[in-house]
């Protein structure tokens, strides 16, 4: 990634998981930004700085979006494929972080682009394994010199 400060976008409306998945950041140290956002529509609104996102150093853009699929609102599949249509996010690394197992879901979230499928784990010890995996790989290894905002 070619973002001096990486941050994540977490699109969840279940609390529990997000409590979740910040404690597992924190137990692994994580000191980058962790917006969270609880809708489809409020996403959509984060990523094109709209109403009270505007403000880009207080929500800058992601480094990487942690989307789950089944929100109010609007759908994590109808912002997937919003946010692959604008030219300017359309790269933005998407890991879908969901409950859903079924192969429907998971060919959909793949033919709209996402970068990666995860199923959301039961215990805090997966999560924290998930949350250290996406850190390293997402973003400390992952490299896109294409990727401008």
């Amino acid at each position: 990634m070619s973002s001096v400060h990486p941050n994540i976008l977490l699109v969840e409306d279940d609390p529990n998981d997000v409590l979740l998945i910040k404690r597992a950041f924190r137990k692994i140290n994580f000191s980058h930004p962790l917006q969270v956002v609880e809708d489809g529509e409020e996403a959509v609104a984060y990523l094109a700085g709209q109403s009270l996102y505007v403000d880009r150093e207080r929500y800058p853009l992601p480094s990487l979006i942690l989307l789950d699929i089944k929100l109010p609102r609007k759908s994590g599949f109808e912002v997937l494929d919003w946010l692959r249509k604008q030219p300017a996010l359309k790269r933005l690394p998407v890991v879908v972080v969901t409950s859903s197992r079924d192969s429907i879901d998971i060919n959909r979230a793949y033919d709209l682009y996402a970068n990666s499928y995860l199923v959301k784990p039961f215990n805090f010890n997966d999560w924290l394994e998930m949350v250290e995996a996406l850190n390293i790989y997402w973003l400390t290894l992952n490299e896109d010199p294409d990727l401008e905002f």
